[in-house]
């Protein structure tokens, strides 16, 4: 993104830093100001410019009005010491919030990927009147013990009763592989994490790793420390969220998931759209645990269903 705040010659942006429990959160929002708000909210170690352009584009032209954000030790928002202020994925979901109170957005429609789905789920039980429509997009169900699912995958058990499937081993020996290195540089940084992605991306649709390398750039260039995201694994560690009380959600749910994930497997989407009262299932054929440009549209089409189904209010 350019510093004046134009994304592309169509699509121009308001930012600014959100101050909450003493943590800088960045954050843009794109649209009229009198359309309904769309949250999009990313993964774990994601920034918020990872939502792709594309997919804001084609929001906002349909009517919305979109704000995505950096989460807390991503892009451009605070690095914090986790040794000296731990955080979980509550203080995550209450950074959703202030977001949203930022903005001064009364209700919104939540869109989380992966770890940002979990954000999602919790805000939806937790503050259900901020809630328009949620949508989880290549996530799980809040509460999943995904720690206790890799640790029995790399001791090679098999998912105990009840369980749903760990990633890929694939996967798993891609992310053992991936750990950053801040003196590699920009190049040892891409060479590091393009191996990653073709993985993550799955095997289905075509690999454009241009595409890829320009997100990851632009992902280099902005963060203050490419390691502070590894805090989101201990803060999903930290756990005290319970799938049962997916079944109080009131808001129009959506559930996107991918037939190719192989972070969270088909069963994961199948499970949280099972425990959401009234939620749809979308399976997108090839996806895997990425945001393909050549899906945008596809992404975006599904949203702007889902999130014109009801009147809104901002």
């Amino acid at each position: 993104m350019q510093e004046n705040g134009v994304v592309n010659e169509d699509l121009v942006s308001r930012e600014r830093i959100v101050a909450v429990d003493g943590v800088e959160l960045w954050a843009e929002e794109f649209g009229g100001p009198g359309h309904p708000v769309v949250l999009l909210v990313m993964g774990a170690r994601a920034q918020g410019v990872q939502w792709n352009d594309g997919i804001v584009r084609r929001l906002v032209e349909g009517g919305r009005r979109v704000i995505r954000y950096d989460h807390r030790d991503t892009g451009r928002s605070s690095v914090v010491d986790f040794a000296v202020r731990p955080y979980t994925v509550a203080d995550l979901a209450s950074d959703a919030l202030a977001v949203l109170d930022a903005f001064g957005v009364e209700r919104a429609h939540l869109v989380g990927a992966s770890l940002g789905g979990i954000i999602a789920q919790r805000v939806a039980v937790t503050d259900p009147l901020r809630v328009l429509t949620l949508t989880s997009l290549s996530s799980q169900p809040l509460g999943t013990d995904t720690a206790a699912l890799v640790r029995r995958a790399l001791e090679g058990a098999p998912p105990g009763p009840g369980e749903l499937p760990p990633p890929s081993a694939e996967l798993l020996a891609a992310l053992a592989a991936t750990l950053p290195d801040p003196g590699a540089g920009l190049e040892g940084h891409l060479a590091l994490r393009l191996p990653l992605w073709r993985v993550l991306h799955g095997s289905v649709l075509p690999f454009d790793e241009e595409e890829y390398r320009a997100m990851e750039r632009r992902v280099y260039e902005r963060a203050r420390d490419l390691t502070a995201g590894f805090n989101h694994t201990l803060a999903g560690a930290a756990g005290g969220d319970d799938t049962a009380a997916l079944a109080s959600v009131t808001a129009p749910t959506l559930v996107l998931h991918g037939t190719e994930d192989p972070m969270f497997p088909p069963a994961h989407g199948e499970a949280t759209a099972a425990r959401i009262p009234g939620a749809r299932l979308v399976m997108i054929e090839g996806l895997g645990h990425t945001l393909p440009t050549a899906l945008d549209a596809r992404l975006a089409e599904e949203i702007l269903r889902h999130t014109g189904d009801r009147e809104d209010a901002v």
